[in-house]
């Protein structure tokens, strides 16, 4: 008989439990979106001057838009368009996608950065967010370059 009035109170205990842990776990998938997803594809190896592509994809997994500012860096001077910078709008269903051509002379490590930004006028209705604890992602790859 006095397990018969145990069993209501631990049938509400039990749904207490599963109504917390139900909370955590909409907690949790909130806070697993990516701020910056970065692709950035080139060549390894191109011949000496041979010019070549190259594409940074960039995306974001947030709900609200960023002004971004897309930029090259490379380890040793170069005559190319890597002062050339792209600032636009980067929204979860609108990913970017940037391009840059060069010819390299000698094996170098290019580094491309995206750089989130205040800036108005770029994003619809002036509607962005810069991130309070990152605001600048980078990747890195080498091109090595040969002579044949």
């Amino acid at each position: 008989m006095q397990f018969l009035q145990l069993l209501p109170k631990a049938s509400q205990a039990i749904l207490l439990l599963v109504a917390c842990l139900q909370l955590g776990t909409n907690n949790a998938e909130e806070t697993d979106r990516q701020l910056m997803i970065m692709d950035m594809q080139m060549p390894t190896t191109v011949k000496s001057n041979e010019e070549m592509t190259l594409k940074l994809r960039v995306s974001t997994e947030l709900r609200e838009c960023m002004v971004i500012r897309s930029y090259l860096v490379a380890s040793r001077p170069m005559d190319t368009p890597f002062n050339f910078k792209y600032t636009s709008c980067l929204c979860d269903d609108y990913p970017r996608t940037f391009f840059w051509d060069f010819a390299a002379n000698s094996t170098v490590k290019i580094r491309a950065y995206v750089d989130v930004i205040r800036e108005l006028g770029i994003c619809p209705d002036n509607k962005a967010v810069v991130p309070i604890e990152a605001n600048r992602f980078y990747m890195e790859k080498v091109l090595t370059v040969v002579d044949y």
